[in-house]
Parts: C-alpha cells; structure tokens; sequence
C-alpha cells in the first residue's frame, strides 16, 4: 500500500485514462473491459492494439487481470486499493440518501436497539450491500441478577441494570442444576454487584469464586460461571451484531464460481463471530476504512469489500460501528460517504439519550 502514490505517480495519462476506465467500467457492471470498448469515447484518438499495449503493461504492474484468455482485463486488489487511495472522488451523501437514513431513526424515545436495527435495513436498502450494525455495550451499573429454570437444559439469565435496562440469555446451564442452587448463585453474585458493571464484575468474580470456595456450592459455582460467560470478554455476545440485507450479495447475473464465497460469506454472518475485531477494524483509525478482499480478515475468504466505521458516545468513546459488506465491485464513491454518514447519525443518536 506504501506504494501506491508512487505507481500513480509515475504512470502517464493515458495509462491513468486507461487504468480508471477500466476500473470504472468493472465497477459499473462487474464485467471485463475490452480495448474495442475503450477506444470509442477515449480522450485522444487511439488504436484498440495501442490501448492493448497500454492494459499489458497495467497488467504487468499487478493492476489488472484478466479473468479469461480471451476476456478483456478487470482490476487486481491491488488495483483496486490504488484507486480507492488515489483516484476515486469521495463527496457527500445525496440529499436522497441522507433522507432515507434519517427517516429510519424517527424519534430517539424508542429502544436504542430497534432504531439500530431499522438503521441497518436502511443502510442495506440504500446500499444494495448486507449492513453490519455493531450495538453499544451496555455499561450502567447491575442492580440485580438472577437465573430461571425452563428446563432441565435450559435457563435464564436477567440482568436488571441501574438505569432500569433488563438483559435476558438463554443458555445451558451445567448439569444437576436445582432451584437452591440457582437462588444460590443469585444470591452470591448479588451480594458482590455493588454498583459493578459487568466488565468490573467479571474481572473480581474469578478471585471472589476463588477466596469463598467454602461458602459457594459447586453446582452453584458452575452455574455462575457459565451463565456470566454469555457476557464474557469485551461484550462479544451474538446479538451485539445486527446483519441485514443478506440476500443483496445474492445477485442473479453472479456466475456459479461466485455462488461458493457467497456460501462462505454467508457462514461468516452467520456465525457472528470476531465481534470484537470487527470493532477492532473500525477502531483502528479515525473515520471511514475501507478493506478490499484478502485485507478484510473478517471475511477474507470470501473475497468481499468492507466499508466500516465506528460511531462514538458524548465523551468520543468508540462504542459501536457500522459497516457494509459486498462484493468488491462496491460503488466506494457512492457508500463511502453514505457509512460515514451513518456512524455519525448513530453516534450523535447515543450521544443524546445520555
């Protein structure tokens, strides 16, 4: 990537004619771009066979590719990520599309969770891409824990926070459970709440568990475990990660060695997991990032484009992000400024509940 400007730099005009529409040409439709196409509208009067030379030469240089033998040449990743770093115009959102986004937030008195989930359907709606939603963590203090049976392999756990928030987990408790042992569990780990948040509460309930090994039930112990291990780490339970608009990477004209990453991508969402590195990717610069093909870890088997941001609370905290996923022939110009809108509109959103 450290590259990149010097390659440009150093190509002629034409190669950067020949180069941009080429790009622009595979964006549009997704298919290859002949010389013959080039040559009808090109800014100078040239052969196919020099426009040729010109693509054989970009070719050489890793910037295209050329998918059969007698195709035309669509971009590399390389040649992608060189012309999302130093040719492609980023503006602002259309009057359009900023309206179709605010019109999903309506009034900031519904639950944050609901607004983020139509903020989602509308960022893949106006994108045409599948929207990832990362929801904040929620950090109040606990007020009061407690564990439900509903069946021998099933229970809940609620958390009721200070604020009046209440959480609720399915899971599998450890085997051999019975009410006592639930109402101790509750009531050991009411007894250490104290205002705690769930970050404080995990990082002193090992030594707790540790120091009053007499006082605690072992069933009791496992129990706690288990059920506080649905909010383990830095929040990466499932539902943190709202996905919407699967079925626009499902595109009619794709061809059938498609159809497997599409698979493959499809698991990725799927499973919902790595939330924390998703965060982590959006995190690790200010503003839009965009990740092409093998460099978007996430999903880098499946040879899909990511353009993520993270949105921020009133104290400039990232809490959250927003991103969408699709092919890499993502129309960057239009969806760029479109996320970034959006984490903006997010963050303002939380900033004002607080």
């Amino acid at each position: 990537m450290d590259k990149t400007p010097t390659v440009l730099d150093e190509m002629n005009d034409r190669s950067r004619e020949v180069f941009r529409r080429v790009v622009e040409g595979y964006l549009a439709n997704g298919d290859p771009v002949g010389s013959r196409t080039l040559t009808r509208d090109f800014s100078e009067k040239v052969s196919a066979a020099t426009i040729r030379n010109v693509m054989q030469d970009l070719e050489y240089m890793g910037l295209l590719g050329s998918p059969h033998v007698s195709a035309g040449r669509i971009p590399t990743q390389m040649g992608l990520r060189m012309f999302v770093d130093g040719m492609i115009e980023i503006g602002d959102p259309t009057e359009t599309d900023r309206e179709k986004i605010d019109a999903t937030v309506g009034s900031n008195n519904a639950d944050v969770s609901g607004i983020l989930d139509r903020v989602g359907s509308a960022l893949s709606g106006v994108t045409q891409g599948a929207s990832l939603v990362l929801t904040p963590k929620h950090e109040a203090p606990i007020k009061h824990i407690e564990f439900v049976s509903l069946s021998h392999d099933r229970a809940l756990v609620v958390l009721v926070f200070s604020d009046g928030h209440v959480e609720n987990r399915l899971f599998t408790p450890p085997p051999g459970q019975t009410p006592s042992s639930m109402r101790e569990a509750a009531n050991f780990l009411n007894a250490l709440v104290e205002g705690k948040t769930i970050s404080e509460l995990q990082r002193t309930i090992a030594h707790e568990i540790s120091q009053r090994r007499q006082q605690i039930d072992v069933l009791a112990q496992q129990l706690v475990e288990s059920g506080l291990a649905l909010w383990q780490g830095e929040g990466e339970s499932p539902e943190r990660l709202i996905v919407r608009g699967r079925s626009n990477l499902i595109n009619t004209e794709g061809e059938a060695e498609n159809v497997e990453l599409i698979r493959q991508l499809f698991d990725d969402l799927e499973r919902k997991r790595d939330i924390a590195e998703f965060l982590e990717l959006a995190d690790a610069g200010d503003g839009v990032r965009i990740f092409i093909g093998s460099e978007n870890k996430l999903f880098s088997l499946s040879g899909s484009s990511l353009v993520v941001s993270p949105y921020m609370n009133a104290d400039r905290k990232v809490i959250g992000a927003v991103g969408v996923i699709g092919p890499t022939r993502l129309n960057y110009g239009r969806i760029v400024p479109i996320v970034n809108y959006t984490a903006q509109l997010v963050g303002k959103l939380i900033s004002d509940r607080n």
